[in-house]
């Protein structure tokens, strides 16, 4: 059966599937017409949406950099010092307790701001110095005090019907490590200092921290006590068969400078007592350590093994050994070997703040930068370090 046709509005006759055709066809395009308006009215939304948040993180960035660091008005101050030697921006900061570290200094110059003085701390921490296995404190005064019990104190065994004596007293030792001042005088021309591009903080931190690391490694081991710590190789030394409070003592290699078994190291080892070699390690410089790991044992493997992974100290005998180049070379009569645990056995200990003098006139054109800390050590525990001494 055919279909009846329809009257178009122009007159014409079309079947119903074609006006269906038609009106679809409308449809899609009008509704195309509506989305393209709707997407174009979201991409403006969006892209409006996109420069309120910009304006809002400029905006809110100096607050949000002046909250989180409250350090910023002081590193600002103190780089136009360095700078320019203006110093009105650090004169006028604030005194607050414990903000001591990012306040002006009375005399002598003035603290350095946190970031550069953290950055100090870092670089010194991580050189191949006594730092890295000493104890270290850090103190306000100008000497620190240990009381060291070196001896047990006196106990007995007894039941509920027999009468105790008095005990004895433990036997005190006082350790007193003064703080000496330690110095260092960078210098940089005045045209590097105009130099927006130059970074005078890292570069000085870095400048301080290299000085003050060599001095520091130096007296750490051989320091004679007389304004600067006392290195742990300068005290009295004994045959570990005669040790005695206040001397350190020593096993001999057999062989005067040299060494031809892996023998003196073993017996090294067990010539610390038990309760310190749990944190011992081995302290040499890096012509002592080219000799000792040639060493073998009776089954000829070596005693020397190298860290497994990056980082990783190389060990003797299974202990970590510190490469500290201030240590004696292998010679006759050298103690060029210490095993210890130095956490007990040598102390460290410094004031937490690095003061900077500003001095543009002793070297014209340059600018001399005058850095001081104070620091000190000494050894605490004279049971916790044993030496090899190269010997017969």
């Amino acid at each position: 059966m055919e279909h009846p046709e329809i009257k178009s509005r122009a007159g014409e006759d079309v079947s119903p599937a074609e006006d269906m055709k038609s009106a679809l066809s409308d449809f899609m395009s009008e509704f195309k017409t509506f989305s393209d308006g709707i997407d174009a009215r979201f991409q403006q939304q969006e892209d409006r949406m996109t420069k309120l948040d910009r304006k809002s993180l400029i905006a809110a960035r100096p607050v949000l950099s002046a909250g989180a660091h409250e350090e910023v008005p002081h590193q600002k101050a103190f780089a136009a010092y360095l700078r320019s030697g203006d110093d009105e921006g650090l004169r006028d900061l604030p005194l607050e307790g414990k903000a001591m570290s990012s306040t002006v200094a009375a005399d002598g110059g003035y603290l350095v701001d946190p970031q550069t003085s953290d950055h100090i701390k870092s670089a010194l921490n991580s050189t191949a110095s006594l730092r890295a296995v000493a104890s270290i404190v850090t103190v306000e005064a100008t000497s620190y005090d240990l009381l060291i019990d070196h001896a047990d104190m006196g106990a007995g065994w007894a039941n509920e019907d027999t009468a105790t004596g008095e005990t004895a007293a433990p036997q005190i030792d006082r350790i007193t490590i003064p703080l000496n001042e330690l110095s260092a005088m960078p210098k940089v021309s005045q045209r590097l200092l105009d130099d927006s591009a130059f970074d005078i903080e890292n570069w000085l931190a870095s400048r301080i921290a290299d000085k003050f690391a060599r001095s520091e490694a130096s007296a750490f081991v051989a320091g004679n006590g007389a304004d600067k710590p006392k290195g742990f190789l300068t005290y009295p030394v004994t045959p570990n068969a005669a040790w005695e409070w206040g001397k350190i003592g020593y096993v001999s290699t057999g062989v005067s400078g040299g060494i031809e078994t892996g023998d003196p190291i073993i017996e090294l080892v067990y010539a610390l007592g038990a309760e310190y070699r749990a944190g011992a390690s081995f302290v040499m410089n890096s012509k002592t350590a080219g000799t000792v790991r040639k060493l073998k044992d009776a089954d000829g493997r070596f005693l020397w093994s190298d860290g497994l992974s990056q980082g990783e100290p190389a060990r003797l005998m299974g202990y970590p050994v510190l490469i500290a180049e201030d240590m004696p070379d292998v010679a006759a009569g050298a103690n060029a070997i210490a095993f210890g645990d130095f956490a007990q056995g040598y102390t460290i200990a410094e004031r937490p703040d690095v003061r900077l003098l500003r001095d543009p006139f002793s070297a014209k054109p340059h600018v001399l930068f005058y850095a001081t800390k104070r620091v000190g050590g000494a050894v605490s525990d004279f049971k916790a370090i044993k030496l090899l001494k190269f010997a017969a």
